[in-house]
């Protein structure tokens, strides 16, 4: 009985923090959940693209929203730690190179970061938010004077998820080129009610979570990779991943 409390509980909590941090889904996108269910409740029906239509629309219509010229840069994810596990797992550093990360960033851009210094001798360092009269420009002020020679990653969001300060990533982005720094962009937090254009700004990497500006679900997110991970190893080896997985009498050819 006192674990069922303590679900009962945990279940109050959880519907809190839904209402008192999120907004409930649009009438269009509970509508497309459910003609996924009944879609998987007629198996009979469902045909070799329909596991590769809908993806690739999302991937154009996030590519319009970011103003990525190139779709297939775009990875559909369950996790923005999932998204940068990838960016990390394909990263190579040594002692003495600095992965920069700015005050209580979300934890989800932070863990991965974590064991890669632990692993790879590097040394994480987090820019704090002064306390001033202008928070938010000094603070775009501190990551820019932070951003060095050394400095072989800064990993960060757009908008800052806990007191929405926004960040100047043009800026930022000048800065690392001139220090040959990876770029790497939580966009959870801004991606769809702010502009993005990956073609100015040019990360290495944009994650986001669908869940917030993005109208869609949990457990689902969009991933841009640029170049620099264009020779990297995925995390897991999906078959859909692979060239002509829409030729079912194909797939074991393993391509």
């Amino acid at each position: 009985m006192e674990n069922q409390k303590h679900l009962f509980s945990l279940a109050d909590d959880i519907v809190y923090l839904n209402n008192a941090y999120m907004s409930p889904s649009l009438k269009s996108v509970e509508q497309a959940g459910v003609r996924a269910v009944l879609q998987k409740n007629t198996p009979d029906v469902i045909r070799p693209n329909d596991f590769f239509t809908a993806v690739a629309q999302v991937k154009q219509l996030y590519s319009e929203l970011i103003d990525n010229n190139d779709p297939e840069r775009i990875a559909i994810i369950p996790s923005v730690s999932y998204g940068m596990a990838n960016v990390v797992n394909n990263i190579k550093l040594n002692a003495g190179d600095e992965i920069i990360l700015i005050e209580d960033q979300f934890p989800s851009n932070v863990y991965s970061w974590k064991r890669l210094a632990s692993q790879s001798g590097a040394t994480l360092k987090v820019i704090h938010k002064p306390e001033t009269n202008a928070p938010g420009k000094d603070w775009n002020n501190r990551i820019l004077e932070a951003i060095s020679d050394k400095t072989a990653v800064l990993s960060m969001a757009h908008v800052h998820w806990a007191d929405g300060t926004l960040f100047n990533l043009k800026e930022i982005r000048r800065k690392t080129r001139n220090h040959n720094t990876l770029f790497i962009i939580d966009g959870t937090q801004s991606v769809g009610a702010l502009p993005l254009s990956v073609s100015v700004i040019d990360p290495d990497a944009l994650i986001c979570g669908a869940y917030k500006w993005l109208m869609g679900p949990y457990s689902i997110g969009l991933a841009y990779y640029g170049a620099y991970f264009d020779t990297g190893i995925p995390i897991e080896e999906s078959w859909m991943n692979r060239l002509n997985s829409e030729n079912f009498d194909g797939l074991t050819q393993y391509e």
